[in-house]
């Protein structure tokens, strides 16, 4: 899939992974829109950008939210690629010490965004992409999901986040075989640590621990090269319905710290 020219949507594309990802598609030659909750961040990054870029405040686990981006989207030229990096997690046991259960509103919360969120952005961006003239291969277009390698090595109190992730690692080939007749591509990279936003909010001791475990580089994973990896899966067009891990070769033990 060739950058110049199309346009890509990036979930979570304010801050981290996301705007990460949307910077290295638009300096490609890519026409980027940004999807975001956090409208202050997201005006200032497409702002940065200048032409060819624009934000969108969007709401993953909202079909009428999403229709209305994707349609924002095709609307600046032809949808070819969608990159979903919006999502959270939370940390609880599946029972406490104290024998509290873990709360199921809290795990349902997680699962709504980060798998369904993903599902809404997938086939609601698929479908726009049905009707995009396919280049001389037949390509229409390629879907970029996120999961974590959580999803194999989920530790204690990381449930529901692995659940998610688990879900959305699930639906890779399956969604690949479904959308291979319209020419559609769809890939899911498992990101291990990244030094992102939400890591710079874990104290000082958790930061050392998840860098120290990283066999090489010792150190966490840079946001730019997520979106390198994204970048390639755009380009090679023979990478379909896999799931690659991005994460120094680390394994997560049961704990960090």
């Amino acid at each position: 899939m060739e950058l110049d020219g199309a346009v890509a949507l990036v979930t979570g594309g304010a801050s981290g992974l996301g705007e990460a990802t949307v910077r290295r598609l638009h300096a490609g030659g890519a026409r980027v829109v940004i999807l975001d909750k956090d409208a202050g961040r997201g005006e200032a990054v497409a702002g940065s950008l200048g032409d060819g870029a624009r934000f969108v405040q969007t709401d993953v686990t909202s079909e009428e939210s999403v229709r209305a981006a994707v349609d924002a989207a095709a609307g600046m030229g032809p949808l070819r690629i969608a990159v979903n990096c919006a999502g959270s997690g939370m940390a609880a046991r599946t029972v406490n010490r104290d024998g509290t259960p873990h709360d199921l509103a809290r795990y349902e919360w997680v699962i709504r965004l980060n798998l369904i969120g993903t599902f809404n952005v997938c086939r609601l961006a698929a479908g726009a992409m049905s009707s995009v003239e396919p280049d001389a291969d037949g390509e229409r277009g390629v879907l970029v999901n996120t999961a974590s390698i959580a999803a194999f090595d989920g530790q204690i109190g990381q449930v529901a986040y692995a659940a998610s992730k688990g879900g959305v690692v699930g639906m890779t080939l399956p969604m690949a075989r479904d959308l291979a007749v319209l020419g559609i591509r769809v890939m899911t990279i498992a990101p291990g640590s990244f030094d992102t936003p939400i890591f710079a909010l874990a104290p000082a001791e958790m930061r050392e621990a998840l860098s120290g475990i990283v066999p090489f580089p010792s150190r966490m994973g840079r946001p730019d090269e997520f979106a390198m990896l994204v970048e390639h899966i755009v380009r090679n067009r023979y990478l379909n319905g896999e799931v690659i891990r991005i994460d120094g070769a680390v394994r997560f033990p049961p704990r960090s710290v």
